[in-house]
């Protein structure tokens, strides 16, 4: 028997809630049952999500309710990790406030312990958000990449454009970014 409207935007309502850890009345209020299909369809079909609910292994290094870490399978550098939150966020923008602080409290624990283990000479910390930032699996993650040198299978090139900004130019970005901070 196909369930009501009312009963399909419970129904979805509670996915919303339970899998893209939205508040319930929310969910319920938001009325997009299609955007919550979507969401609910692309959670199905996340290897990050299948790794949290344990239907793909990993090398866990970190697990609270919240946030999860595991070994990068690439290993761009010895110990490479990633730490992600158990609830599905494409990406930085869709963080809440709440969610990035629990993420970011484990991030210096796990460096440390990956300094203390394993000596790395550096660490860099990642984030790509967006395909055209390099983010390949559409699940919120930070790369933790301890570093040994140069030649360790990890680089970055950064070109200086700082000859096309005027100390002018640079308060007015600053402005502009300021003034869209909630």
């Amino acid at each position: 028997m196909p369930l009501s409207p009312s009963m399909q935007a419970g129904a979805y309502a509670l996915a919303c809630f339970v899998m893209l850890g939205l508040d319930y009345d929310t969910c319920l209020k938001h009325g997009n049952i299609e955007k919550i299909k979507v969401e609910v369809k692309m959670m199905s079909d996340c290897i990050f999500c299948k790794i949290i609910d344990g239907s793909i292994p990993a090398a866990k290094v970190y697990e609270d309710e919240d946030v999860l870490a595991f070994l990068d399978i690439s290993q761009v550098t010895k110990g490479h990790t990633l730490v992600i939150p158990k609830v599905h966020k494409e990406n930085i923008y869709e963080l809440t406030p709440e969610i990035a602080e629990k993420l970011f409290k484990v991030v210096p624990k796990i460096a440390t312990s990956i300094k203390e283990q394993f000596n790395p000479i550096g660490l860099n910390l990642l984030n790509n958000n967006g395909e055209a930032a390099g983010q390949s699996v559409f699940h919120y993650h930070m790369h933790i990449l301890p570093r040994y040198g140069k030649g360790d299978g990890f680089g970055a090139v950064w070109k200086s454009n700082q000859s096309d900004y005027t100390p002018e130019d640079l308060q007015n970005l600053s402005s502009q970014i300021s003034e869209g901070i909630k």
